[in-house]
């Protein structure tokens, strides 16, 4: 794996949409994985013997144009490839307020290789909200970083965006499916 600390952040900016105003949503089964309303980490777990996650890296950034409207503040900007069996199947992208970051019933500047989406999807105060899809180009940022993982970019890439709200402040995820993961999903027709 080619990744390095320096090559941080990776993540772009990019129009998302709501599923009903996107144009060509991919087929089935990767619209399922796409759409789904619980934890994409307990989804992923369940088709593999050993998940990882590496940390890319994190740290107080401001958000990329568009990617937060009319936000100023700095967020904890969390960058990581989520790996099945030893093959990086998703990078995520998590933007946390700063305000968030004081909390100490959640600790999000120490989480390391944990999967944020543990933490999501079991605490109550946390509630997921909408989902938001994006293809992306295949010579953008993250078409670069699929590529020095061994995973060249032929068609473009499908990910999504989950708000989750916890009080009146939002968590944002965007996850994006790498090509090994589509090429798995579709082959075996995973849900």
């Amino acid at each position: 794996m080619n990744v390095t600390r320096n090559s941080f952040p990776y993540g772009e900016s990019i129009q998302w949409f709501s599923p009903e105003a996107a144009a060509n949503l991919p087929i089935t089964p990767l619209k399922n994985w796409l759409l789904a309303k619980g934890s994409l980490t307990e989804k992923l777990k369940k088709h593999c013997d050993s998940f990882k996650v590496t940390v890319l890296g994190e740290h107080l950034l401001s958000p990329l144009p568009h990617e937060v409207p009319q936000q100023t503040e700095p967020f904890w900007v969390r960058e990581v490839l989520l790996s099945l069996d030893g093959t990086p199947w998703v990078f995520a992208r998590t933007l946390i307020p700063q305000t968030l970051l004081n909390n100490h019933q959640y600790d999000f500047l120490h989480l390391g290789d944990k999967p944020l989406g543990e933490l999501l999807f079991t605490s109550n105060d946390i509630v997921p909200g909408k989902i938001e899809v994006a293809a992306f180009d295949t010579c953008g940022q993250l078409a670069a970083l699929a590529t020095s993982l061994s995973q060249p970019v032929l068609d473009k890439l499908w990910g999504r965006r989950r708000y989750f709200h916890i009080g009146s402040q939002d968590i944002i995820v965007s996850e994006i499916f790498l090509p090994k993961a589509v090429e798995n999903i579709k082959k075996y027709r995973l849900v």
